[in-house]
C-alpha cells in the first residue's frame, strides 16, 4: 500500500476525545474550527470505537453529534443523516422527553454500558470529534 494514502485513511478515521466541558452547540462549533465534526455513530463498528474513545473522558456523559427536532419529531447526526442505527438508553430518544422547552442533544455514557442518553443542550461535557 502507498505510503501516503495509508497515512491519509488513518487521519480520516480518527476519533478525537475533547475534555473541554462544553455546551452542545459549543462543542459543535469547537469541532467545525478545527476542520472536523462532532462524531455521528451509523453502525455498531463506530459504536464500539466511541465506547473506547470515552474511556478517557472526565464526564460521565459525553457529546455526539446527535441533535432532535421537535417540529418533524426525529433524531438526526450534524452530517444531516436520520438516525438508522440507535443505541440508546432504557427510557431515552423517546419524542415526550425530547420536547422540553430546552433544546436536547445526544450523549453517550462514558461509564456503565455506554449507552445514548438525552441531555439538555446547555450541560457542559466533555465531546468527541471526528475527522472522517
Amino acid at each position: 500500500m502507498d505510503q501516503t494514502l495509508y497515512f491519509t485513511l488513518l487521519l480520516i478515521d480518527k476519533l478525537i476525545l475533547i475534555k473541554k466541558n462544553l455546551m452542545w452547540s459549543e462543542a459543535l462549533r469547537y469541532c467545525r474550527q478545527n476542520r472536523m465534526d462532532l462524531v455521528s455513530v451509523h453502525s455498531e463498528k463506530i459504536q464500539r470505537r466511541v465506547m473506547n474513545v470515552v474511556k478517557g473522558a472526565s464526564t460521565a456523559a459525553v457529546w455526539l453529534g446527535l441533535r432532535h427536532s421537535c417540529t418533524v419529531g426525529i433524531w438526526f447526526w450534524v452530517s444531516g443523516e436520520t438516525v438508522c442505527y440507535h443505541n440508546w438508553a432504557p427510557g431515552n430518544g423517546t419524542s415526550e422527553e425530547d420536547c422540553e422547552p430546552i433544546v436536547r442533544s445526544g450523549a453517550v455514557q462514558s461509564g456503565g454500558d455506554q449507552r445514548w442518553i438525552s441531555l439538555p443542550e446547555t450541560d457542559k461535557l466533555d465531546f468527541i470529534c471526528s475527522r472522517y
